[in-house]
């Protein structure tokens, strides 16, 4: 009996060690086997980089800082010569934002050991990321990341690293339980607009910490193929978050519940650059969207100058719909999906029964039928409200309210007019600087003067001068120093 349960033992402890091997062994091939496409192009040094008075200089491409704070970048050709630009233009840029991102990271994960355990799980995760971006944004990409610093090579390749940080905005919104993200976003035209034309609010509640959005950037690209565009994110960062293109089509993304991704598809930020870049009005946004495969499950919402009106693509990695608001002017988005299609889906249905996002719906629709009819001034003081319903005070920051005081930007659109505002610091509660697109994008644009215009700026929210707001910044600046 003894030698049939030494025998038993034996053999079972064999097996377990055989598969430990196996899945040892599957795990190491998946490591080695991971592809990027790191695409094969050599650094063309096409042209020196230029200090100018106030602006640097790459050719036809420009970068300058304005007063504002914002920084302004113009960028053309194709897509490698637009990283290499970018590149150029933006290294002590790129390195700052990936050293205020790593340390981020380090802040939540102090082992250098686990940080390289970490590399190799994401090496693995995303080992077919590179097929689920297209041939052009790997270029551009790739353009960007010759410039890009050495010093964090432990996680993977400049390359790597920048493709792979597309895909972390993805898994920031997977993480929507832990408050990183929480937009909120509408747009009003026909009876709710002042003009009767389409105007759109959004606020981009992605937080990883106030450095991280220290360097804003409001970036307009002339591309070789496809539309002129401008596009507000971070430098480095090549997906749109937030733009219009030059037809006046608009794209903002909104978070919804997701379970946490389990293989690499396309980043939803790098899915609206191609919806900004090559579609003029919704039908074509749609079909756009219709054919990527995304991480996670996320809300587009689509103004067209052509249209008229806006609409919403809610799309999930295994179900997409267009929502329209059922012949209403006006729409409402924040954190969870609205279309039939959705209506039985149970992740959906627990987003609506334990997230804030339906709070902070009818909290918009209160202040939007408050304010009717819409103009942009009256859009800004929304975006930058952060009472409750009813105007209850909620204190502050709260995650219910519409302004967090988290929003790495805030931006509002009129897309018939070409024109945007673009929040400055702090969150949306700096003024907020109008670009003119007519203007932008003619022959005759100059990088040496400020490129705003400045009489349609909308001037900062005065409750930065309320005593609550004080104590607010301050407490932040002590949590900071404590850590």
């Amino acid at each position: 009996m003894r030698k049939i349960i030494f025998k038993i033992v034996k053999y079972t402890g064999i097996a377990f060690l055989a598969l430990l091997l196996l899945g040892a062994g599957t795990l190491w091939y998946l490591y080695k086997s991971a592809d990027m496409l790191t695409p094969n192009l050599m650094e063309a040094h096409a042209y020196e980089l230029a200090n100018k008075e106030g602006f640097r200089q790459y050719g036809p491409n420009k970068l300058r800082q304005s007063e504002s704070g914002l920084w302004e970048l113009y960028v053309e050709g194709d897509a490698f010569e637009r990283g290499e630009a970018i590149g150029h233009l933006s290294e002590d840029l790129l390195y700052y934002q990936e050293k205020v991102f790593v340390d981020q990271i380090r802040e939540l994960i102090p082992s250098d050991n686990y940080l390289k355990f970490l590399r190799f799980f994401i090496a693995i995760f995303n080992r077919n990321l590179g097929e689920n971006v297209i041939e052009e944004y790997r270029n551009e990409i790739y353009g960007i990341s010759l410039s890009c610093t050495h010093e964090y090579d432990f996680i993977g390749t400049p390359y790597e690293r920048q493709l792979n940080y597309h895909a972390a905005h993805d898994l920031g919104h997977a993480m929507q339980d832990y408050m990183l993200v929480g937009c909120s976003s509408f747009a009003s035209w026909g009876e709710h607009s002042a003009d009767s034309s389409l105007i759109i609010g959004r606020n981009f509640d992605f937080y990883v910490g106030d450095n991280f959005a220290h360097n804003k950037q409001v970036a307009f690209y002339n591309p070789s193929s496809g539309y002129k565009f401008v596009s507000v994110s971070w430098p480095g960062m090549t997906g749109v978050l937030s733009g219009m293109n030059e037809y006046g089509l608009t794209v903002t993304i909104n978070a919804a519940k997701s379970a946490m991704p389990t293989s690499s598809a396309t980043p939803i930020s790098v899915l609206t650059r191609e919806i900004l870049q090559y579609a003029t009005n919704i039908e074509e946004a749609y079909a756009i969207a219709s054919q990527r495969k995304t991480f996670v499950a996320e809300s587009i919402l689509v103004g067209s100058a052509k249209d008229g009106k806006a609409a919403i693509i809610e799309k999930s990695p295994d179900k997409i719909a267009l929502f329209t608001g059922n012949g209403d002017t006006q729409l409402i988005c924040t954190n969870h999906y609205q279309s039939d299609i959705f209506n039985e889906d149970k992740r959906h249905l627990e987003n609506i029964e334990t997230s804030d996002s339906p709070y902070r719906f009818a909290r918009l629709a209160e202040l939007l039928n408050r304010n009717n009819p819409i103009d942009y001034t009256k859009a800004a003081s929304i975006l930058r409200d952060h009472k409750g319903l009813k105007d209850a005070d909620i204190g502050i920051p709260n995650e219910m309210a519409i302004n967090q005081f988290i929003a790495h930007h805030s931006v509002i659109f009129k897309p018939e007019q070409r024109i945007m505002w673009v929040s400055t610091s702090p969150w949306q509660s700096g003024k907020y600087v109008a670009y003119d697109l007519n203007k932008i994008f003619a022959d005759s644009l100059s990088f040496d003067k400020e490129i705003y215009s400045e009489e349609l700026t909308i001037t900062e929210d005065p409750f930065m001068q309320e005593e609550a707001f004080k104590q607010m910044v301050k407490e932040r600046e002590e949590k900071k120093q404590t850590k």
